[in-house]
């Protein structure tokens, strides 16, 4: 028996344990031996990380995807694990470590080490535990992790491969470099944020002609230190004449030339900037396209360093900037200085000043690796969804620069690469290998060795995720089952970082793409679209909202709202709606467990002979169908709206309610099928809500699977209804015209303002035999859900009355003396004229071209939805208003 009151904390832990006895979640079950596979890698969250609505949602739509395919038989393998997070990670130690005022370079590499080792043990499956909670149906039992001993091995293997094809190699280039983590940093750890700064003007003097100048613009007047050039725009009249010559660079005395490129924007500053190809990565490309030096002015810390004037070394780069511009000042070369507000890129981990430094790393040649990732694409063997986004793809692998996958850390995979003394390298899988090659390169046994101590970018043993979880180097029986993996279900801001990279380094090594269909979804933003931060104080917890909703209730207010690559505009109040829906679930099951609606055992839904439950037979099918179309389309907010609207509209609302009488009537056949019918039905609901809302449906299978035949499987096992051909057009012709006749009187009595209680009559205007006699058949429920005194045949609408059509026929409801004219009419038309303001106001604003470039995106989203609101709200008044005209 069920409990009255709904408890999802009473449920959930139970369901879990339900489904881990049962093995529900494990790839490769002996009973699905033969059957078609499925496989998910997880986007492995970082082994630091806390449950965020980022994951509440890519997790939820991966789930929907992972239990649908489960019932429907196949073999599935939601493969999960965990990212080791270098930069992340060792932060959080040596926070930690600082804590109790130990230095991790006091520590030593391997001992600091072994502290993160430990840390990891100890929290590292904190997401994890919140994913189950979630209800996240991963083969937990394959759990792995980006520093476990097999997936190191691929990265080590890979590595080696790719450098001896000359496709890894070292080079001098320009890096994100963190100089107070000294490291360099991929471009998604870094966040440009707004600065309020300056822009410096200076005065460069010519060398031919020392009382001429060229005027430079710049934001970081310590970097003109390293300056090599200035550069112009070739078509730039005011400079055109200038190209070619030499300008002497102030405070330094190198001459440096004045070159045309189109880098430089006329429109900009002064139309003329300052080239320093070892700090800037646009100038790094000026440089070479006119073989310039490059002069790094910085150390590893952003201190300077030898290369510039005396007068400078030793200078942290901001204390350099105010006396470079003290000294030009002094030299009278500073032309002018203006307030400007600019992007500036900060160290998303710690927050310090990125500084673009010239150093040397290790780098992966990816734009060989791209060529193939493009033609898989191109040739539709793996697709985007929505399509739109391999535009993003396309763009960013034809465009792709060498990938620097070296990073100066402790944790992570390091570099298998070892320098004899004389620089000579050698890359080998292991330090003996590496041993061989030198005393076979040099001749001599025993050559001194030391070797590099670099880690590897994390995207690059995430790049191999596909195939790594699976056993790869090694040729194991689930890389041979389940790759190339079926989905791929990630966000938009990592389409070139992960995705990319996966698809490249899968093509090279596996011969074949990673998966098919790689389906993206947006942000998870604030009601007022704002995306959630800190300093917002909009950031929403997850498993708070799971510990007073439910997770049921917080997955499908999230699927409800995941339209195809659109971003989730995310209120608390959608999450009390959806537990509000899982209570009229609940309550609908205990309606039917009171009123003895009980599986039987054979029961054939195609053989049912009362009308309404051919009915709900059909609707059922129908609910099934749409839901299922929307899924394989990954309209995941289509199919969540066709089972929420069959459960609480067609469900709740009308069968149950037009069962009613049934259960109390006296026809026993009936009855009894009606009562098999419900309970069936019921089955084919938690069947059709389980991907969303998997533990209440499963607490209310097992609780239902008391009585009857019994259950062979938990519902996360059972089969997917196949319900095809049980739509039945006469049964919908009856009952849904009965729906439709007391929805259309109901909306009538509403726009009219007719008292609740206030019984009308209803006159059927010149209707066919064939509905007359539906209406005599359900004169009663008529009567009782419209409110009807009376309902009568006439063969037109009588005067004074509201006309309503309904399926092509007319329903007259005489209102003339039971609704006040005149009152209405004030009424509506008070009510006209605040939707029209409001629709102007909205106008005023979407149609004033200052609003619609100042505004932000959210704000501007929301005028245009109060707009289509009062846009509704004036064509509901004006119908009313329309059908106040027929009673006079």
């Amino acid at each position: 028996m069920l409990e009255k009151t709904y408890s999802p904390k009473d449920i959930e832990a139970r369901m879990a344990e339900t489904w881990e006895k049962a093995e529900a979640f494990k790839a490769g079950r002996p009973d699905r031996a033969g059957a078609e596979t499925y496989c998910i890698v997880i986007p492995p969250p970082n082994v630091t990380g806390s449950l965020h609505m980022g994951h509440a949602l890519n997790n939820t739509l991966q789930d929907v995807l992972c239990r649908y395919e489960r019932m429907r038989g196949k073999d599935v393998l939601w493969q999960p694990g965990t990212d080791h997070a270098g930069i992340a990670t060792q932060l959080v130690v040596s926070r930690q470590l600082a804590e109790k005022q130990i230095q991790m370079r006091d520590l030593g590499r391997e001992k600091f080490l072994e502290k993160v080792w430990e840390w990891k043990a100890e929290s590292g499956g904190t997401i994890v535990n919140q994913l189950k909670r979630l209800g996240a149906s991963c083969d937990w039992s394959r759990e792995r992790f980006t520093m476990d001993e097999g997936l190191s091995k691929a990265v080590i293997k890979v590595f080696v491969e790719l450098h001896k094809a000359g496709l890894i190699y070292r080079d001098k280039r320009l890096v994100n470099w963190d100089p107070e983590f000294q490291s360099a940093i991929s471009d998604l750890e870094v966040d440009s944020l707004e600065v309020k700064g300056n822009l410096w003007h200076f005065r460069y003097p010519l060398k031919d002609n020392p009382g001429e100048y060229i005027v430079v613009a710049t934001t970081r007047p310590e970097t003109m230190l390293g300056d090599t050039a200035v550069a112009v725009h070739p078509e730039d009249e005011r400079y055109r004449h200038l190209i070619g010559r030499t300008v002497v660079l102030p405070l330094v005395g190198r001459e440096i030339p004045i070159v045309g490129d189109t880098y430089s924007d006329p429109e900009k500053g002064s139309g003329a900037v300052k080239i320093t190809p070892a700090h800037d990565f646009n100038d790094f490309e000026v440089g070479k396209r006119h073989n310039l030096e490059l002069i790094n002015i910085f150390d590893a810390s952003a201190v300077v360093n030898e290369n510039a004037p005396e007068a400078y070394r030793g200078l942290d780069r901001f204390e350099a900037r105010k006396k470079v511009v003290a000294d030009l000042e002094e030299l009278g070369l500073v032309d002018k200085i203006e307030p400007h507000t600019h992007m500036v890129p900060h160290a998303q981990r710690g927050g310090a000043v990125v500084e673009p430094w010239l150093t040397e790393q290790w780098y992966v040649d990816a734009a060989t690796l791209a060529r193939p990732a493009l033609e898989a694409v191109r040739k539709g063997e793996t697709r985007f969804v929505p399509e739109r986004f391999a535009g993003d793809y396309f763009r960013w692998l034809e465009n792709i620069q060498p990938w620097c996958i070296s990073r100066q850390l402790w944790w992570g995979h390091q570099i298998p690469a070892w320098y004899a003394e004389d620089g000579e390298i050698f890359v080998a899988a292991s330090e003996a290998e590496a041993q061989s090659l030198a005393d076979k390169h040099f001749g001599r046994a025993g050559v001194q060795l030391t070797r590099d101590p670099d880690v590897l970018d994390t995207w690059f043993s995430s790049g191999l995720w596909p195939f790594s979880t699976l056993g790869w180097p090694d040729e194991t029986a689930e890389l041979k089952r389940f790759y190339p993996t079926s989905t791929l279900v990630t966000g938009f801001d990592i389409i070139f970082f992960w995705v990319a990279r996966m698809m490249m380094l899968g093509l090279h090594f596996m011969k074949e793409k990673p998966f098919s269909d790689v389906v993206i979804h947006g942000l998870v933003r604030d009601d007022k679209g704002r995306k959630m931060s800190k300093t917002l104080g909009n950031v929403v917890d997850p498993l708070g909202l799971i510990d007073e909703f439910g997770a049921d209730a917080l997955r499908f207010a999230l699927v409800a709202q995941a339209s195809q690559g659109s971003d989730v505009k995310f209120a608390r109040s959608r999450v009390e709606g959806y537990r509000n829906f899982a209570t009229k679930l609940w309550n609908a099951a205990r309606f039917t467990e009171i009123n003895e609606c009980r599986r039987v055992a054979g029961f054939d839904p195609a053989k049912v002979e009362t009308t309404l439950a051919k009915w709900i037979v059909g609707e059922t099918a129908k609910a099934i169908a749409e839901t299922e179309t929307a899924i394989q389309a990954y309209k995941y907010n289509e199919a969540a709206g066709a089972a929420y609207r069959f459960v609480w509209n067609i469900f709740c609302d009308w069968f149950l309610e037009l069962a009613k009488p049934v259960f109390n009537g006296t026809d026993e056949a009936a009855k009894a099928e009606v009562r098999a019918a419900t309970a069936w039905t019921l089955d084919q609901i938690l069947a059709l809500l389980h991907p969303f809302m998997p533990f209440i449906t499963e607490e209310l299978w097992t609780v239902t699977g008391e009585e009857g035949p019994a259950r062979t499987n938990v519902l996360a096992l059972s089969q997917w209804p196949q319900l095809k051909g049980l739509e039945n057009a006469e049964a919908e012709a009856e009952i849904g015209w009965l729906v439709d006749a007391i929805s259309a009187i109901r909306s009538v009595r509403a726009e009219m303002n007719v008292a609740p209680g206030a019984q009308v009559p209803l006159v059927l205007a010149g209707v066919s035999a064939k509905t007359a006699e539906r209406a005599a058949r359900h004169h009663d429920l008529l009567a009782r859900l419209a409110r009807l005194s009376d309902v009568s045949s006439a063969d037109t609408a009588p005067k004074g009355s509201v006309q309503i059509v309904v399926r092509g026929e007319t329903l007259a409801l005489p209102l003339a003396g039971i609704v006040d004219v005149s009152a209405e009419r004030t009424r509506l038309g008070k009510a006209l004229k605040e939707a029209e303001g409001d629709i102007a106001r909205c106008d005023g604003k979407l149609n004033n071209a200052n609003f619609m470039a100042r505004a932000a995106e959210d704000v501007i989203d929301e005028q245009r939805e109060k707009r289509a609101e009062a846009a509704e709200r004036r064509e509901r008044i004006e119908t009313a208003i329309g059908r106040l005209a027929e009673l006079g």
